[in-house]
């Protein structure tokens, strides 16, 4: 994205680069897309996957751009045409973290608290939490990520951790709407691509570490630093760590973290953690919580389904603590958060009381998570719809239906999202891990029965899509979502429609 609109210059000292030869100029926007390149603009031709941008450097120079930022690499692949041009060349052995930085520069002042939370599973659900109990404590805040920006302000976004000029000028554009605290989602994408660099965070969570996103990091290994660059590089040395210590991997979070020296607040049912959940009752729409912080008891109501939600909603009232919060006021606005948009989500409930859920679950252990949280709250069966998406990490599709073969009384298997894939052929690859399960290709269809399957006190999860309101089939986006066929579903089984 091209920060052409901004209307505003600066020299590259002035963004803290410097040029080879000391060549100096005048900076007009930023842009990583040669066709956002007007005359002054800073291009930065970052290394890809498939193609290195340097490529599209030629480009870039003939649009007028006064300065180029590439890696050695990139100054090789484009030697020629910038020998030919008065444009500047700065050579970062880090461009993505040039990137940041500079971004950070060019826009300005961010809200004054700001606080990220990584991991595979739960970041929109904590980072929304804590906006809510911000909101509760009469600060104008808002969470960052999957869904957009939500809260006091509201703006969308393509990525759940976007590029840094779309962040950094997202993160100024808050400022200045008044926002003072912000709730960011961390992936692993954007912190393998620097794009968090420049972000001053007062606190970092981790909330937990399964597998996902293989396709892109190879191995685990790689995955797991990816995310714990948020502690190792990212969080600074005055910042807070919050960590689930009920993860297998949270000890080995809070040893690097404490490695340097970073202080830590550890939640979870764990009876050394400093936030400690310590009992939980369920009933039909919610459940009662003990905790315990500080040596101090406390009670609280929370009006969401699924056990798991009640470690999100600690952790996200540990990042708020983190963050300078008061705690007994944080805890005292538990029991008015809401449903974050397709997680656990409830859709609607049959004339029987058979009810249905719309969960974001699309790795193996989050449809084991959400169906075994669901358990509890239902007295009849619970049936699972599940799918995979093409284009992304095959390994886990059989584990998928496997997950939901483990924990749920009826699965039925469709589509989610097959993207440039045959859709039959990953349908197969998750029957595999339950060759039981009903196959529906349709996914409007398989709703409609999954509805239909309802008796009093049974539960349906639909699994793999939450809050998305598009299915993607080859190049195309057509309008789906899975709460409004289930609501559609549920009128037209019931004779409401």
């Amino acid at each position: 994205m091209s920060s052409q609109a901004d209307q505003k210059s600066s020299t590259l000292t002035g963004l803290g680069l410097h040029a080879q030869g000391g060549q100096e100029a005048t900076i007009t926007g930023l842009t990583v897309d040669s066709r956002e390149v007007g005359e002054g603009t800073l291009f930065f031709a970052l290394p890809g996957s498939t193609v290195h941008g340097a490529e599209f450097i030629q480009y870039a120079l003939r649009m007028g751009a006064a300065a180029v930022l590439t890696d050695a690499q990139g100054a090789e692949i484009a030697a020629k045409e910038l020998a030919e041009s008065d444009a500047a060349l700065i050579i970062a052995e880090d461009p993505r973290g040039a990137l940041a930085q500079t971004a950070s520069l060019w826009f300005g002042a961010h809200p004054e608290t700001v606080i990220a939370v990584t991991g595979t599973n739960g970041k929109t659900s904590v980072s929304t939490f804590a906006r809510q109990i911000w909101i509760e404590m009469e600060l104008a805040a808002v969470n960052l990520g999957t869904t957009g920006v939500e809260g006091a302000w509201t703006h969308p976004l393509k990525h759940t951790t976007p590029e840094p000029i779309t962040l950094h000028r997202t993160m100024a554009q808050a400022k200045a709407e008044g926002i003072t605290h912000v709730a960011m989602e961390a992936s692993s994408h954007g912190l393998d691509q620097r794009r968090l660099d420049g972000v001053i965070l007062a606190a970092a969570g981790f909330t937990n570490f399964t597998q996902d996103h293989l396709d892109y990091h190879e191995t685990f290994e790689a995955y797991f630093d990816a995310k714990m660059g948020l502690f190792t590089r990212l969080l600074p040395e005055e910042g807070v760590a919050v960590i689930n210590i009920d993860d297998p991997k949270g000890p080995e979070v809070v040893e690097l973290a404490e490695a340097r020296g970073l202080e830590t607040i550890t939640v979870g049912r764990s009876a050394d953690a400093r936030l400690q959940l310590t009992g939980q009752r369920f009933d039909g729409t919610g459940q009662e919580i003990l905790f315990d912080w500080q040596r101090g008891s406390h009670k609280a109501r929370l009006n969401l389904i699924g056990g798991f939600q009640a470690d999100n909603v600690l952790l996200a009232a540990g990042l708020v603590i983190a963050a300078g919060g008061d705690p007994e006021e944080a805890f005292d606005t538990l029991p008015y958060l809401t449903t974050v948009r397709g997680r656990m989500q409830h859709a609607a409930t049959r004339k029987n009381g058979g009810s249905v859920f719309v969960d974001y679950a699309h790795t193996p252990d989050a449809v084991a998570t959400a169906l075994k949280a669901m358990r509890p709250h239902v007295m009849g069966k619970l049936i699972a719809i599940v799918g995979a998406g093409g284009d992304r990490d095959a390994t886990k599709r059989p584990l998928m239906g496997q997950a939901a073969a483990e924990n749920a009384d009826i699965v039925f298997v469709t589509d989610d999202n097959p993207r440039s894939e045959d859709p039959s052929t990953i349908r197969a690859a998750v029957m595999a891990g339950c060759p039981e399960a009903i196959e529906v290709g349709d996914r409007a269809e398989a709703i409609l029965r999954g509805v239909d399957a309802l008796g009093p006190g049974d539960a349906l999860l639909i699994a793999g899509k939450g809050h998305e309101s598009g299915q993607v089939i080859g190049d195309d986006v057509l309008p789906f979502d899975d709460v409004e066929q289930a609501s559609v579903a549920v009128g037209a089984l019931d004779g409401d429609l």
